[in-house]
């Protein structure tokens, strides 16, 4: 037995103790919320300890758009790779840079002299980074060089793509995403097939042959020669398997198509990345000037320069860029962004280059208060699995820039929850649909193997306008859903 005052010293030994025992918080979660905010802060928390998150890494971050003041945190800090939410970067980052309004020419230039309609030297199309060129605007080039009494080229016509450096593509594409669209070459020249925009691509669609045994149909969109079809297709019986492949060889510019499609079978179709875009641009407008009469003597060229004596004889301008973010920013394009990071280098340090242009990005974040030190950017669309962004500086810059006069444009250019429309609700389209984040939710998404990315604005049930950034990391199943109940949430806040 103790005495009184042994008792009143083992008491004090364990008080002491316990107050010098480290304090154990949960290994992952930071949270920092007013109390009239534990509410929200313990719904989002539970959402976050999903299963499918074990072993992975989340970092969230929500806060008032009227203040910026920090409602929610969760490894707000921790730098994780953003996908695509590394556009919300780049296209600030552009507008502020080149301006709503800014336009991407393309120029149609005479080395040589005109004589009676016959041009006596070579004919050059020099490119300036436009990505939405379609083979509609090579023959209306082609159209306005007859109006203007050209009739024949003595010379070559010859690809000028020098606008951007040679390096087509950003550092950390890997190998089999080089041939798909959305790992499309960058030029300063290239073309689209449709509008979307996907320049530096074709679409190849196979149909049904007219019998069993035969081949299917396949057809190139826009329709070139400068892509070989290599076709080992069979159509088969009505009962059979479709089960058709569309696969560019790398180095090269023939595309397989093979396997079998049903005689009375829906189409298969792909987009796919070209090798060496310029080249695809050259062709189409080659093209127009055949097919409005107007004589090559010479030669396509691809790797030339325009000399300096040369004299424009047609110009073509892009769509603003205030028009230019809707299919870039609703479709999550990524060779727009890879483009516009190369045009910010191009402008603003003479080289469009990426190194360049994402020395353009990181200036503009930290002049405007972003912690660009804390971040990798290594390219503009967030292809790179190497790119690392915290979810805490993303929704700083969606505050910080709500006050700049180009954020309407901005605004717009996001994905809309659950609206069905292609360039309204674009990648959101599908998602949130009869909550109150349908339509409210405007937000950019994101998505590579093993990654997910929400980040944007949304107005609570209360009326208050509310800015978030999520992303995941590290998951093995699918975990869109978790984005999707934390945007849910927000949307009902209504403390």
């Amino acid at each position: 037995m103790f005495s009184k005052k042994g008792k009143q010293i083992i008491v004090l030994f364990l008080a002491s103790f316990l107050l010098m025992a480290p304090y154990q918080s949960a290994p992952v979660t930071e949270i920092n919320a007013t109390d009239e905010e534990d509410t929200l802060s313990s719904k989002l928390t539970e959402i976050l300890s999903d299963e499918k998150l074990d072993g992975a890494l989340a970092g969230v971050s929500v806060r008032s758009a009227e203040t910026g003041e920090v409602m929610y945190e969760y490894n707000e800090d921790l730098r994780l790779k953003p996908a695509s939410n590394m556009k919300l970067l780049t296209a600030a980052a552009a507008l502020d840079t080149l301006g709503s309004n800014y336009r991407f020419p393309t120029e149609v230039l005479a080395d040589g002299e005109m004589k009676g309609g016959k041009l006596h030297g070579d004919l050059y199309l020099k490119g300036k980074g436009d990505p939405t060129l379609m083979k509609e605007d090579f023959e209306e080039m082609a159209q306005s060089l007859k109006e203007a009494g050209v009739r024949e080229v003595k010379g070559d016509v010859i690809a000028d793509d020098t606008w951007y450096d040679d390096v087509r593509l950003s550092e950390d594409i890997s190998w089999n995403d080089e041939t798909n669209y959305y790992a499309a070459q960058v030029s300063a020249l290239t073309a689209a097939p449709n509008e979307d925009y996907d320049a530096g691509t074709v679409i190849v669609a196979a149909y049904p042959g007219d019998e069993e045994g035969g081949q299917a149909n396949v057809q190139v969109t826009p329709k070139t020669d400068y892509v070989e079809i290599v076709n080992r297709t069979e159509t088969v019986a009505a009962d059979e398997e479709k089960d058709i492949s569309i696969v560019r060889e790398h180095g090269t510019n023939q595309i397989v198509v093979e396997g079998t499609i049903p005689v009375d079978g829906s189409r298969s179709r792909s987009w796919v990345a070209v090798s060496e875009p310029s080249g695809l641009a050259l062709d189409l407008f080659h093209q127009a000037l055949v097919d409005e009469g107007i004589k090559v003597k010479g030669e396509k060229q691809l790797n030339g320069e325009t000399p300096d004596t040369a004299k424009q004889l047609v110009s073509k301008e892009s769509m603003p860029l205030e028009e230019l973010l809707i299919p870039f920013m609703k479709l999550s394009n990524n060779g727009h962004a890879e483009v516009l990071v190369k045009e910010m280098g191009k402008v603003t340090h003479g080289e469009g280059s990426w190194e360049k242009g994402l020395n353009v990005v990181e200036d503009y974040l930290s002049g405007i208060g972003v912690n660009a030190d804390t971040m990798r950017l290594r390219d503009g669309s967030g292809m790179s699995h190497v790119n690392m962004v915290p979810a805490n500086e993303i929704s700083d810059l969606l505050y910080k820039i709500r006050e700049e006069e180009w954020f309407d444009d901005y605004l717009e250019s996001l994905p809309v929850a659950g609206d069905s429309g292609r360039f309204e609700g674009g990648t959101l389209r599908y998602r949130m649909g009869d909550t109150l984040a349908e339509g409210n939710v405007q937000a950019k998404t994101g998505s590579l193997t093993g990654v997910t990315s929400l980040s944007g604005y949304v107005t609570a049930e209360n009326g208050e306008e509310l800015i978030f950034s999520i992303i995941l990391n590290n998951y093995l199943d699918s975990a869109q859903d978790i984005e999707d109940e934390i945007a849910i949430t927000l949307a009902n806040y209504d403390e």
